[in-house]
């Protein structure tokens, strides 16, 4: 071998050995990317649209199937919620569903109508498959006519009686035509359609065809774009829309009061019938029809703090079932309880109140059956050994005692019923009934003292509620402007001012086919913190 031979040989396995060497490296460093525990920077892109087949924004559309590629794996997230299409489409299959891939699509099994411009437009639907960043607000627009519509309507959705809107709010718009009639929201799908998303209070319907249009908002709970008033909250405007035009506009939400009636009856109790109740429940009647014999008594109550109604009836007649006539303002219904053989109510009371009693809030005692008959002098308000005078009022249908006595700061009463101090619907009387409950001192509550300014619009209810909108406390005035809300637990309070415009001491809300728009409710901007001992003084100022 000469000796450039062997030059060359040495050159090749020193290349060698240093390919080997840069491999081996490469190796450990991606070994050790790995096992990083921080795992890298993370992906925060989302995916890049390549392109659609049609092709976006196509006119004369005749196809049924549409097909969108992006640069990466991507799926659809939430895509029920998100998804919006204009005008609705019952049939059409997206995909994919449950798996990645690089393209949405989307298979039309509905008949497209002539000369109309469809928009799918997915929300933040499309995310990337590993860390599911959004392609937000994606649309797809094809129009079967030669050109695409692109008329808009603009606004927000506020809610009477809450400090911001449901999430996933739909939006419609019904065609004024010679076909259109104010039912049509019950039973018909709208022409066009968004939604406002989990994030946003504003709306845009794009696309629309010019015309004259009926503009509605709605919960729509069953996602069906149709209005269920026993589920639904809605929003409307008094007069139709023309578009186009420059305006915005403001849909306030309301959950209307429910038609009255009554479900089936249920023998409860051996004495006992319930009724389940839907709408106003004083506003609905309940009456026998059954022949029932000369000494037969009859009693309703209802359930505290809920929608049912008790039939107590004594004796419990020799007969198979009872019929009942149940009515309302617009319901009247026939109904028939099956009577069985459960169980025989047994009398019981509890204490509404529990162990810590409110300065200046009565006692509260509550009985599973109705209470026909009570004796003062067996009932005992004790302090220190000490009996109390107390007056007594007995509510709920006569299911709820309340004692009003006066409280002092950190002291223990006792609640004593005596054996036959209180008579039940069928005669029966209670056993000996103590209850203790002790009140704190008046430092361990906060108050608020709240003043109205540019109060005009009276009577006005104001009304102080927790986070979830309970009423806590309640005040109404035709003409005062100071108000003391007083031994408030501390938490986190909102204001809410209602203008009772019929005078009745009560909100009412809307009525979509009376047209009727709920009574005005202004919200005070903020929420208050309380804690003990705080007396805060608010200033509630109204715009004109």
């Amino acid at each position: 071998m000469n000796t450039t031979s062997l030059y060359i040989l040495k050159a090749k396995k020193c290349l060698y050995y240093v390919g080997m060497i840069v491999f081996m490296s490469l190796t450990l460093v991606n070994c050790a990317k790995r096992g990083s525990p921080t795992g890298g920077p993370q992906d925060s892109i989302p995916p890049v649209f390549i392109k659609s087949e049609p092709p976006n924004f196509t006119t004369n559309f005749d196809g049924n199937r549409i097909r969108i590629y992006f640069d990466e794996y991507i799926k659809l997230k939430d895509y029920q919620k998100q998804l919006i299409v204009s005008p609705p489409l019952e049939n059409s299959v997206i995909s994919p569903q449950g798996s990645a891939a690089k393209y949405v699509n989307i298979e039309i099994k509905d008949t497209l109508e002539p000369n109309t411009t469809y928009v799918f437009n997915f929300g933040q639907s499309i995310v990337d498959n590993n860390e599911s960043n959004p392609f937000s607000y994606f649309k797809y627009v094809f129009s079967t006519g030669d050109y695409i519509d692109s008329l808009t309507v603009k606004g927000s959705i506020t809610d009477e009686l809450k400090t911001k809107p449901d999430e996933f709010v739909s939006v419609m718009l019904y065609t004024i035509d010679s076909t259109f009639n104010d039912s049509i929201i019950y039973n018909e799908r709208p022409r066009y359609v968004t939604n406002t998303l989990d994030s946003l209070t504003t709306f845009e319907i794009g696309n629309i065809k010019e015309g004259e249009y009926m503009l509605i908002a709605m919960k729509d709970e069953d996602a069906n774009f149709t209005f269920q008033p026993n589920k639904d909250k809605v929003a409307f405007l008094k007069e139709f829309i023309t578009v186009p035009n420059d305006s915005s506009y403001t849909l306030k939400l309301f959950k209307e009061v429910p038609e009255t009636k009554s479900s089936r009856p249920r023998h409860s109790g051996s004495n006992r019938i319930t009724f389940g109740v839907s709408g106003p429940i004083d506003s609905i009647a309940i009456n026998l029809l059954t022949e029932t014999p000369p000494n037969f008594r009859s009693k309703i109550t209802q359930k505290i703090n809920s929608d049912t109604l008790y039939y107590w009836f004594d004796p419990k007649p020799e007969i198979d079932s009872l019929v009942f006539e149940a009515t309302g303002p617009t319901y009247r219904d026939t109904l028939v309880a099956k009577l069985r053989t459960p169980k025989v109510d047994s009398l019981r009371f509890s204490s509404k109140t529990g162990r810590t009693l409110v300065l200046d809030s009565p006692f509260e005692i509550t009985s599973n059956i109705p209470i026909e008959k009570i004796q003062d002098s067996l009932i005992r308000v004790i302090r220190d050994s000490i009996p109390l005078d107390y007056e007594l009022l007995l509510s709920e249908r006569d299911t709820k005692l309340s004692l009003s006595f006066k409280t002092e700061e950190k002291t223990k009463y006792s609640i004593l019923a005596l054996p036959g101090a209180m008579t039940d619907f069928f005669g029966n009387v209670n056993d000996t009934l103590t209850y203790t409950s002790t009140t704190k001192e008046a430092s361990d509550y906060g108050s608020i003292k709240l003043t109205l300014v540019n109060a005009k619009n009276f009577p006005y209810i104001i009304q102080l509620t927790d986070q979830k909108g309970e009423v806590i406390q309640e005040r109404y005035t035709t003409n005062e402007t100071v108000f003391d809300f007083t031994t408030l637990k501390p938490a986190t309070y909102l204001i809410q001012l209602i203008e009772d415009t019929n005078g009745n001491k009560i909100y009412d809300t809307g009525n979509y086919l009376k047209k009727r728009q709920p009574e005005k409710v202004i919200h005070y901007g903020e929420a208050i913190e309380v804690n003990a001992s705080w007396s805060l003084v608010p200033t509630f100022e109204l715009k004109d």
